[in-house]
């Protein structure tokens, strides 16, 4: 019989010895993977091994959960990333090099524009923004050394929808990468691929996983472009927490049903604050007033949880206090797409004129609360701004 010690190193690890079949993918918590062969190994120090080799190539959690999100956006292949702003980096990484031109549009989430200015800057590689509403005109903004087109439509605090279809038709002209960010209404209300784009990004964070517990990306790419975005992600092993994805996947279940109810409470809530006599403008993409409503018809299949409104009157920002900070049912907080409602708010800069400058923005996440119960919420914090007002 072996040694204790020896013995304490190899029980319990024949999985043969447990056939267990499950609904869901096992979570494996693995940095080594271990060969079959020693032929095995060797094909894999020259990058011939086609099976999992280290824990960075992801288990079986984070593979189940990218062939999920492949097979529902259309994609060749799909990754996953530790959060949004890592699959939009590996993304803008993969697809640019010193001395390249970008274009993207000017209402993409905050830390893209950051990323751009603050980090590809320092390669060599020069950001043009756009007009949020952007289309075919990006034919103008198109140089010989433009490599890739980033939109946002619509965009997470403004809503501005781009004209996809005219866009992606250009790119393919110039042979120019075509990337969304999809997160908004997710792979359930626009298919990005079946309007031409190469790669569409999901901040999981948000729908996919519904319950503001996780931090999560997924980059779906189309096969053409699929060969060097995979190549960076080798290159930086980048992979997801499994345990992570294991959740994300269990939220993706559900998600038609969850997304319905969203998609519901959000245009009721909207559509009564349409009329409430202090709200100037409510900016939903659904709604008929919408700068781009037609677009929103012609390309979506539905709505999410997330708009926007503004106020007749503009205080001065810590004024709006007296509003925000007497909601009981929508908590403070940035990010969105959970159970909860949430609401920021705030002014926003772009590099090109837009409909809302020098206004707040209140941007509103509606959760799964009750609506009425959040209606009445938003008309007793907009009374006790009214009676401040008027004192």
């Amino acid at each position: 019989m072996q040694n204790i010690s020896t013995r304490l190193i190899n029980a319990g690890r024949d999985e043969s010895e447990l056939p267990i079949r499950t609904i869901n993918p096992p979570l494996h918590r693995a940095s080594t993977v271990l060969f079959d062969s020693y032929a095995d190994m060797l094909k894999a120090n020259h990058g011939q091994f086609e099976g999992i080799e280290y824990g960075t190539c992801g288990m079986a959690a984070q593979k189940a959960f990218e062939t999920a999100m492949a097979e529902l956006e259309g994609a060749h292949g799909c990754r996953a990333f530790q959060s949004g702003i890592a699959a939009i980096a590996m993304v803008l990484m993969a697809y640019t090099e010193q001395g390249d031109h970008i274009l993207i549009c000017d209402n993409v989430y905050g830390p893209t524009r950051r990323f751009c200015d603050e980090f590809l800057s320092k390669y060599g590689v020069e950001t043009e923004f756009l007009p949020s509403a952007s289309g075919a005109d990006i034919r103008n903004h198109i140089r010989d050394n433009t490599r890739l087109v980033f939109m946002e439509s619509p965009g997470s605090n403004t809503f501005e929808i781009q004209d996809i279809p005219a866009i992606t038709a250009v790119c393919r002209e110039k042979g120019v990468v075509s990337v969304i960010d999809n997160t908004w209404a997710t792979p359930l209300y626009l298919n990005p691929f079946e309007l031409g784009v190469d790669v569409s990004i999901q901040s999981a964070t948000k729908y996919i996983t519904g319950h503001s517990d996780i931090l999560l990306g997924t980059v779906s790419v189309n096969e053409k472009y699929w060969a060097p975005f995979n190549k960076c992600c080798r290159l930086f092993e980048a992979f997801a927490s499994q345990e992570d994805c294991y959740q994300a996947l269990r939220g993706l279940r559900t998600l038609k049903v969850r997304l319905r109810q969203h998609e519901q409470s959000a245009l009721e809530i909207a559509r009564w604050l349409s009329s409430h006599e202090m709200v100037e403008s409510v900016i939903h993409p659904a709604l008929e007033n919408h700068p781009q409503h037609e677009l929103w018809k012609r390309d979506f299949k539905g709505s999410s949880g997330l708009f926007a409104f503004t106020l007749k009157d503009e205080f001065e920002e810590l004024d709006h206090s007296v509003f925000v900070d007497s909601l009981n049912l929508f908590g403070l907080g940035y990010s969105w797409g959970g159970y909860k409602s949430l609401l920021t708010g705030g002014r926003f800069k772009r590099t090109n004129s837009f409909g809302y400058e020098g206004k707040t923005i209140f941007r509103l996440n509606i959760g799964l609360e009750d609506s009425e119960d959040l209606k009445a919420d938003l008309e007793q914090g907009l009374n006790r701004l009214a009676e401040y007002v008027a004192s």
